[in-house]
């Protein structure tokens, strides 16, 4: 049977039929990157009607979890665009206007096909694409610290100096921001909050309460991401809301009286965590946190490359001395902010013969001796050394210590060109910015590195 693509009104796509594939959308012509090709308005499904009849079928495989935890239809192209592992289409959900944003993530050629990210729990393998390998982890020097060199520094995407305002679309930034392992990955740190329920003997009663709660505004967008039934065994329970107090329940139904139990407070964001909230109470499974990724200017992108320059700099100069090459570099703050204040240091535990002079503690040393004026002073209160406001870039992953150190600086975020999968403090053993109790936390990126030159016969990370 042959199959005629429709044709779209968007000059810049079109809608063509192969036969691994089915539907998909194709570019018509060449589109130059951060292209906005289509806006697709979205239809939510209810909950009722999602749990009744859209987990089992077809159109849940091209449905969009909204923020809130519910469940989109795009309309438009927005169901048709496939999958890839390496898209060249991104897209934003925009719940101003209830639509979906897609946009080219590099120059398009006439013929090829748009591609979107799905999730990296696709239920399929895509068509027509190698599957990459996964390069085994760097082991040279002791305790796996990789090396460095001045090939280190991204040089493959060139910035718009003529335009440093114009934005550099994620994909292309020369480093990339590090998502910890999710929280609430075992029982007993699943966060709850109390809510009142009631159970419902006749099913047939179910509409009416759920028109109910809609019209006494009890369709709280605080427990969006949990469903709103739950059927478990023969008995059928509906969530009512959270508060001090029970909402009042119509009366001709002749309920029961609603009852408190501890529900998820948030939503599943891995499989994991969604078989162990679901244990409470049924939760939506929505892998992407909320929030939306920091913009970055070409210019605040130079900024970053030249601090990362003068980070490799410094390693070299330290290994020369004999020292190990780990650096730090504190630069000044970009654009016009009055913090002009910068300062450099490697790591001296060679020298000096103290396990204590790693980069990061000898920088916060450095730190608050500019603040004192002079080098051999010390602060009464020790809040001199403070990097609050402050971006530190760094040639390796910080260990533990020196992770504890900049959390207790109050630094704003850092960047590191290696990881450190043993010794790590900041991604790597652990990542002490998401341990529960810490007071403060801070961004983590990590440099797209591409060679390492630099040998290193022998080092210590401890």
């Amino acid at each position: 049977m042959s199959f005629t693509a429709p044709e779209h009104l968007n000059s810049d796509c079109r809608i063509r039929y192969s036969e691994d594939k089915g539907k998909g959308v194709y570019a018509s012509q060449k589109i130059q990157r951060n292209t906005v090709i289509e806006i697709s308005p979205v239809l939510f499904v209810g909950i009722p009607e999602y749990e009744q009849h859209g987990s089992f079928d077809a159109l849940d495989h091209h449905t969009y979890k909204w923020k809130d935890g519910r469940t989109a239809v795009a309309l438009g192209l927005g169901s048709l665009f496939k999958h890839s592992n390496t898209p060249n289409v991104s897209y934003t959900l925009d719940p101003q206007t209830d639509s979906i944003r897609y946009e080219t993530a590099r120059d398009i050629c006439p013929d090829e096909e748009l591609c979107i990210f799905y999730d990296h729990k696709v239920w399929f393998d895509p068509v027509g694409e190698a599957i990459p390998a996964i390069d085994p982890e760097p082991q040279a020097g002791c305790e796996g610290l990789s090396t460095i060199g001045n090939d280190d520094i991204d040089e493959e995407m060139p910035l718009n100096t003529d335009n440093p305002d114009e934005i550099v679309h994620e994909l292309y930034l020369p480093f990339k921001i590090l998502k910890p392992s999710p929280e609430e990955e075992d029982q007993n740190s699943i966060r709850t909050v109390l809510a009142w329920v009631v159970d419902v003997p006749e099913p047939r009663h179910l509409a009416t309460l759920l028109k109910w709660l809609k019209s006494y505004g009890l369709d709280d967008p605080n427990l969006g991401h949990l469903k709103r039934i739950r059927k478990q065994d023969d008995t059928t329970t509906l969530l009512l809301s959270i508060g001090p107090t029970p909402p009042q329940l119509p009366v001709e139904l002749e309920l029961a009286s609603p009852f408190q139990i501890p529900v998820p407070s948030s939503p599943a964001l891995t499989l994991t965590s969604l078989s162990l909230k679901s244990a409470f109470w049924p939760t939506f499974y929505a892998p992407k946190r909320k929030g939306e990724i920091e913009t970055w200017s070409c210019g605040r992108v130079a900024w970053a490359r030249e601090a990362m320059e003068v980070v490799i700099t410094e390693a070299l100069r330290s290994q020369s001395e004999g020292e190990l090459p780990i650096s730090a570099f504190m630069p000044a703050s970009y654009g016009d902010g009055d913090d002009k204040k910068s300062a450099v240091s490697h790591d001296t535990r060679t020298s000096t013969s103290h396990p204590l002079r790693h980069a990061v503690l000898n920088l916060i040393r450095q730190v608050a001796n500019l603040d004192l004026g002079h080098p051999n002073s010390s602060s009464e209160n020790g809040s001199h050394y403070l990097l609050t406001g402050k971006t530190v870039f760094l040639s390796h992953e910080p260990c533990v210590m020196c992770s504890m150190a900049l959390l207790h600086s109050r630094v704003k975020q850092i960047f590191y060109l290696n990881p450190m999968s043993r010794t790590g403090g900041c991604g790597g053993a652990t990542c002490l910015p998401i341990v529960h109790g810490v007071n403060h936390r801070f961004e983590i990126f990590v440099w797209k590195q591409t060679l390492s030159k630099l040998a290193i016969n022998e080092v210590l990370d401890a």
